[in-house]
């Protein structure tokens, strides 16, 4: 057994029951109440039985908050396109899914698969939303916007792109941010453009507390309707006078037909005023033609009138003045065969035999 000096011992008796308060002080705290703090209606002294029972009733509970953060909105969109695009049409595609952090990427679909596959896909990327670019004959470009796998979906012709790469964007964003939707006017006065607002909506609205988006928002997507197209702009929020930056990319969108289902079925809109570009080409062709055909015509009118207007300036035409009549001689009438012409020999050689005949 250890033993203590005395000094040693009185100093910790006297130390002891000053350590012994202060531990029964701290566990002696009750655990606080995980719950919700109850705000109460407090009256002035002198509270009666029934006014306890009222204060009771008038207890109100501060809600929690609407948003805890979480990630409700489950939107993805997935972006590819078909085999055959060419270069701009990649560059744009890259665009939209930097400006989209919920977007995904798949590879290329060959041209001979139907687009009901698109559905299967978007299945086994885990995506309700596909914006699908379909490339024909190297030179147009069709953009499908579709809700997955029920539709409804929409087809587009996209014409004047321009992508994020060129140098007359001038504007800058942070990757990753939220974007402001603004919608023209004319969107909430005909159905099928309501429809399509809808369909943007959900489409390029990138979802509140997703993983690879930031906080903040920053620029705007702007869908204008001029000329019966839409067209789509993309602009940067400046901090100082909230003044507006074009970034890109930008496209217009000309409306071919509005499908119930996700690419394919019922047609519910048809835009009557679309002309493909087959036959936008074939007219410029035809008027070309036309205009070739025209000018050959008055090539040949001009030929003709210059023909009309030819004058033979040759002869002189005063010379005819001083010109006497000849006399008449009478007409004479051979009745006898002429004479037959002598033949003469050739001289060179019979001053040849003279000249041997001298040797």
């Amino acid at each position: 057994m250890w033993c203590l000096p005395s000094g040693i011992a009185r100093f910790a008796s006297a130390c002891k029951p000053n350590m012994s308060a202060f531990k029964r002080k701290r566990g002696g705290q009750a655990p606080l109440s995980k719950k919700a703090k109850k705000a109460k209606f407090v009256a002035d002294g002198g509270e009666s039985p029934d006014e306890i029972k009222q204060e009771k009733t008038d207890e109100i509970t501060v809600p929690a908050p609407v948003s805890m953060g979480k990630w409700t909105n489950k939107e993805r969109v997935l972006i590819f396109s078909s085999r055959g695009i060419n270069f701009r049409t990649r560059h744009l595609m890259q665009d939209l899914r930097t400006i989209m952090p919920h977007a995904k990427a798949d590879t290329k679909m060959d041209r001979k698969d139907k687009l009901f596959v698109i559905n299967e896909v978007c299945e086994m990327k885990n995506c309700n939303k596909c914006l699908f670019f379909e490339a024909k004959k190297k030179q147009d470009l069709y953009m499908w916007i579709a809700n997955s796998p029920h539709g409804p979906s929409a087809k587009f012709l996209v014409q004047n792109v321009h992508t994020l790469a060129e140098l007359k964007m001038t504007g800058n964003c942070l990757k990753g941010s939220r974007p402001l939707l603004s919608f023209d006017p004319k969107f909430d006065k005909e159905p099928h453009y309501a429809l399509l607002k809808e369909l943007f909506t959900q489409t390029f609205a990138t979802p509140r507390y997703h993983p690879k988006s930031q906080p903040f928002v920053d620029h705007v997507f702007t869908f204008t309707i001029a000329e019966n197209r839409i067209w789509f702009r993309n602009y940067q929020i400046m901090e100082e006078d909230a003044s507006l930056v074009e970034i890109g990319p930008r496209f217009v969108l000309n409306l071919i037909k509005i499908f119930q289902g996700s690419f394919g079925g019922p047609t519910l809109y048809e835009n009557p005023g679309f002309q493909s570009p087959n036959m936008h080409r074939r007219g410029l062709r035809l008027a070309a033609a036309a205009r070739v055909r025209e000018k050959q015509m008055v090539k040949e009118l001009q030929k003709m009138k210059r023909a009309d207007a030819k004058e033979d300036v040759s002869g002189d035409i005063t010379a005819d003045v001083f010109l006497t009549p000849a006399d008449e001689k009478p007409l004479h009438i051979q009745t006898e065969a002429p004479e037959p012409k002598v033949v003469k020999k050739n001289k060179h050689k019979a001053f040849k035999r003279q000249r041997l005949a001298r040797r």
